[in-house]
């Protein structure tokens, strides 16, 4: 029996930052592993350290101490536009305000990023109509963020991340602005895009709904993980 890769091994991995003249303790000696084409959340109250945990994750914020080793390799050992390109290219966001362009249409909202990859007209055209009917938008592809629901605005953001062909989706609340009801449905899609494609999901949250649709939750509370 063939052993499970994990995508991401977290070990030992210690954050801190000043807030005021106080020094804070986001994490301290965090340390567990993150299989791939899995579908996980990091739980706890507000303030616990589950952000700045997947700024990490992301490459969003440097690791101060410990290591985060992405798909074999550790990230302490890549130069910055190695960072940058495992970011840009292998990695998808979601967030609780969605940060869409309000100008732009649902499928200009991808293509733009996607143009910004170098790929074809034909390969954005193609990614932008794939994703969108993923995520069941694709006859509102021409409605701009105003004109949509909260869950049509989620979604968008999530057919986004998804058109990188992302190796993994790290969502940080990404139902916390919506109805329980909306809510579901989102994790329905992202449990979809975990077991058909094979993406690992990461999901900052508190809520219990959202931490039901996962293989595995972890538990963190002032900055250390509670088995």
């Amino acid at each position: 029996m063939s052993q499970q890769k994990n995508l991401f091994e977290i070990k030992k991995i210690s954050f801190s930052y000043k807030l005021g003249g106080c020094l804070v303790e986001a994490l301290k000696n965090v340390s567990f592993s993150i299989p791939i084409g899995k579908l996980v959340t990091l739980s706890g109250p507000s303030g616990s350290g589950k952000s700045t945990l997947l700024n990490l994750l992301g490459l969003i914020e440097p690791v101060q101490k410990g290591e985060i080793v992405f798909n074999g390799k550790p990230l302490s050992r890549l130069a910055q536009g190695e960072q940058n390109e495992l970011r840009r290219y292998h990695m998808g966001f979601i967030f609780q305000q969605f940060h869409l362009i309000p100008v732009l249409s649902a499928e200009e909202n991808i293509s733009f990023f996607l143009q910004k990859q170098g790929l074809s007209k034909y390969e954005v055209q193609r990614r932008v109509k794939e994703t969108l009917e993923a995520v069941g938008l694709w006859k509102h592809k021409e409605k701009r963020p105003f004109e949509m629901s909260g869950g049509q605005r989620q979604r968008v953001a999530i057919a986004r991340a998804l058109a990188k062909n992302p190796e993994v989706i790290i969502a940080d609340e990404p139902t916390a602005n919506l109805d329980q009801k909306t809510g579901r449905e989102i994790m329905e899609i992202f449990k979809q895009l975990s077991e058909d494609k094979g993406i690992s999901i990461i999901i900052a949250t508190h809520d219990k709904m959202v931490q039901s649709f996962s293989t595995k939750n972890f538990h963190i509370q002032d900055g250390k993980l509670v088995k």
